[in-house]
């Protein structure tokens, strides 16, 4: 699977910033919050077009759990850069509510909500249990709670059911996916669609090409508008910033190992902590993420562009250093010409 190469530059694609809300190791949820907006404010400065935070639960390294409280919090502490979900687990809520929340949101902060949709837990099966109780577990009526959640906020004739806030608010809806299922859906119902390439690279190609060609347009949309997420990390050496990626590295090794816990620090060599397997399964999950100095990072993320073709790319970076992270965005949005 493949998907012809243009002439996409990375001068003129959107960024945007993807945060985990990540707790560090000798931090606190407190700490992770208060990095989380002056990461924001950076970002808004920097030119990033908008910043989502991700749903997660019973993960004692992310403080977004609450994805909707820390959206007001980021919402309010900046003025400009679009705020929203990276994404909402649609599943874990009743759509009702996802609708008073996102059209109180909006009616605090209007036209900065993105309201991102995912049909995944975010979670593992038994806290799924605990925040959906008598819910199906297996997102398999997530096109039907879409439906429900679009209606609340462009209701059809009589319901019976209205949100307030939320009803009549003009809230951009995504899908978010890290396979074909989402992504066939957003093109059915002519939304805007992000992929979860940080996590899944392997299915990239073949999710985008099964968006745009499911396309159909919408009072939405009338062309496909795709976003495509990134593990970036970015120092001044190639050297730093492999190091720096170890913190990631750690993550997705204690995640596989089913020991998820908080950002660790980076170390000095991988090789003292996981198996050859682990290495390789590590490797393929991690395969499109772009670690190095300022001109490697250039000429992989517009290789990755070339690739993708993407409306705009969404950049996640689990660095365990607060003041590296924020170097790690600078450089990104000094190279891609946004500040």
């Amino acid at each position: 699977m493949s998907i012809k190469t243009g002439n996409k530059q990375l001068s003129e694609t959107q960024l945007s910033v993807l945060d985990l809300a990540p707790i560090v190791e000798g931090g606190n949820a407190a700490i992770a919050l208060k990095n989380t907006l002056d990461l924001a404010r950076h970002a808004e400065n920097w030119g990033y077009n908008r910043y989502w935070l991700a749903e997660h639960h019973n993960m004692t390294g992310i403080a977004s759990s609450a994805t909707s409280v820390v959206i007001g919090h980021v919402a309010g502490g900046t003025s400009t850069i679009r705020v929203g979900s990276g994404g909402i687990m649609l599943p874990n809520h009743a759509p009702l509510v996802i609708a008073e929340q996102f059209g109180t949101l909006e009616s605090l902060f209007p036209g900065r909500i993105d309201l991102g949709l995912g049909r995944a837990p975010g979670t593992d099966q038994l806290t799924a249990h605990a925040l959906r109780r008598d819910r199906r577990s297996d997102g398999s009526d997530f096109p039907e709670q879409v439906d429900e959640l679009r209606n609340y906020f462009h209701p059809k004739g009589s319901v019976p059911v209205r949100a307030v806030p939320g009803e009549g608010l003009n809230i951009p809806i995504w899908l978010l996916g890290s396979s074909g299922f989402s992504a066939q859906l957003a093109g059915r119902l002519g939304l805007p669609f992000s992929f979860a390439s940080h996590f899944s690279p392997e299915n990239t190609l073949p999710a985008l090409e099964l968006y745009r060609r499911n396309f159909t347009a919408s009072d939405v949309l009338d062309k496909p508008y795709a976003m495509v997420g990134v593990n970036v990390i970015a120092a001044e050496t190639d050297e730093k910033a492999q190091r720096l990626a170890t913190s990631m590295q750690q993550q997705f090794l204690y995640l596989i190992r089913n020991n998820p816990g908080q950002l660790r620090p980076p170390v000095d060599n991988m090789d003292e902590l996981w198996t050859p397997y682990e290495r390789a399964a590590l490797e393929q999950r991690l395969e499109s993420s772009i670690i190095g100095s300022p001109e490697t990072v250039k000429q992989k993320l517009q290789a990755f562009l070339d690739k993708t073709q993407a409306d705009e790319m969404i950049i996640n970076a689990q660095i365990y250093d607060h003041a590296d992270r924020l170097r790690s965005y600078e450089i990104v949005s000094g190279i891609a010409g946004k500040k």
